[in-house]
């Protein structure tokens, strides 16, 4: 009989070895090593895959188990943080790409969970469709996306993951079920923000919308201009979307409607390119050796872009923006309530650290989104809506720059104001304060007992966030790049 016919469990362990050795990453390779797209995360796992088919996912299951390995799923390794880091098994999905079916009539797609968001756009924008909404960047996968309650932005609008009709995952037992709102309901809800502990998504079917234009305006005020009225600016648009550049004291606000107008993009070599990539990251290379240059160099981006402009271009055009560089960043979701408060208190810590010849010294804008309330289990938008604060330090050239005192300090100001992580991204909060801010934050964790006792699913960044583990293996500093 061949081993293929064989269920997993019953394989001979060198014909298991055999079967995947075609997926397998040769360890002395540099593609043994993984590094997440700012480049400040690194991991050697102690096995790599690049699975083809879903028989291959449960072969690398059965060996894990049988070995007593963990399993992380990873897509392109866009999170700026440890999340796809392991010291196990590492399961690259990026050949489980398949659009299986785009179906325009009843507006959704139904794809492999390793496909990038930027495939799936030109799948939708072919049968005539868009994402209802999006973030800032479509490099990522949608399983990835999924994961972590990827947001984009709109007051009325819910995190992306909300648009997920249904999901179907290998669970660490080596099943496979679908769930979604009628199916399996808690499984659902946990997986559409499941940092990757629920199981492998095999394929997600989700909504889509008829194709539409964005006309974006953006003007520049006054921090208490805009601050002062927040919630008039975030409602006086569909999509919102605010730049602040605390430096000089201005706000950049984008509003965005969709729009029936013929498509008239923005575009300036001398501005966008130029100006706006080379020169700027030149600024910043010398901000390394001058800290108290940055405070200029915010000056001299808001002032780039400080004319009002109008543009009209399609959804995704519009939505996503060029990152630049490689990047520090983290974002927090404050409870909307609370953001006027919390904004004007950052603004008068980062003056502070301004006047002082020694402070901080942020170099560039720090991003405001907005989420309506939602029930997904771990969203940070959980029951409220909520408004996103991100803050970036920029590599210029690569070069680590430093981060960590501001992000720090950052991050206690959004903790006094009730504020809850980016998953995606670093924080320090452990089981006790997540706990405490996610009202269904014991129930995810006891989900996670009953399908993976074993915990075949949880990395060092789970072990560490969710079940409280500690010791030198789950510190988050393990994976840092070297500074």
């Amino acid at each position: 009989m061949s081993a293929l016919s064989l269920p997993p469990s019953d394989i001979p362990l060198d014909e298991l070895y055999s079967l995947l050795k075609p997926v397998t990453i040769d360890r002395s390779s540099s593609a043994a090593v993984f590094q997440n797209w700012g480049r400040t995360f690194t991991c050697t796992p102690s096995s790599v895959f690049r699975p083809e088919s879903e028989l291959h996912l449960e072969l690398i299951l059965e060996l894990a188990r049988r070995e007593g390995q963990t399993v992380r799923a990873v897509g392109v390794g866009h999170s700026p943080s440890d999340l796809a880091c392991t010291s196990g098994y590492m399961v690259q999905m990026s050949r489980l790409d398949k659009i299986i079916e785009v179906n325009s009539e009843k507006r959704y797609v139904h794809a492999q969970g390793g496909v990038t968001l930027q495939r799936l756009h030109a799948a939708l924008a072919a049968r005539g469709l868009a994402m209802i909404n999006l973030g800032s960047i479509s490099e990522q996968t949608l399983a990835g996306m999924l994961t972590t309650a990827t947001h984009g932005t709109g007051v009325e609008h819910k995190v992306l993951s909300t648009h997920v009709l249904a999901v179907r995952l290998l669970l660490a037992d080596g099943t496979k079920v679908i769930c979604s709102r009628d199916h399996h309901p808690d499984l659902f809800l946990a997986t559409l923000c499941g940092l990757g502990s629920t199981g492998i998504i095999l394929d997600v079917r989700m909504e889509a919308t008829p194709a539409f234009r964005l006309r974006e305006v953006q003007e520049t005020f006054k921090f208490d201009d805009v601050i002062n009225r927040l919630d008039t600016v975030a409602r006086s648009a569909e999509f919102v979307r605010l730049w602040w550049w605390p430096q000089v004291g201005d706000v950049r606000v984008s509003t965005m409607d969709k729009t029936q107008e013929p498509r008239h993009p923005l575009q300036s070599w001398l501005w966008h390119s130029l100006m706006g990539y080379h020169v700027i990251q030149f600024l910043l290379f010398l901000g390394l050796f001058i800290p108290r240059f940055n405070i200029w160099i915010g000056w001299f981006s808001s002032w780039l872009v400080r004319d009002k402009t109008v543009s009209v271009d399609d959804s995704l055009n519009v939505f996503n923006i060029d990152c630049k560089y490689r990047q520090y960043t983290i974002e927090w979701a404050v409870p909307y309530s609370q953001a006027q408060s919390c904004l004007r208190e950052l603004r008068d810590w980062l003056e502070t650290e301004f006047r002082d010849p020694r402070g901080l010294r942020p170099h560039c804008s720090l991003e405001i989104r907005f989420s309506d309330a939602d029930d997904i289990w771990l969203s940070p938008s959980y029951g409220q809506r909520t408004c996103w604060i991100g803050i970036v330090q920029f590599k210029p050239y690569g070069l680590p720059i430093p981060y960590r005192n501001l992000f720090e300090r950052f991050e206690g100001i959004m903790i006094r104001y009730g504020a809850r992580p980016h998953w995606a991204k670093t924080h320090s909060l452990r089981p006790d304060a997540l706990s405490a801010l996610y009202p269904r934050f014991e129930a995810f964790r006891g989900l996670l007992r009953v399908i993976d006792p074993e915990g075949v699913f949880r990395n060092e960044y789970v072990s560490r966030h969710v079940f409280g583990a500690t010791g030198a293996r789950f510190d988050e500093r393990v994976f840092k790049a070297r500074q």
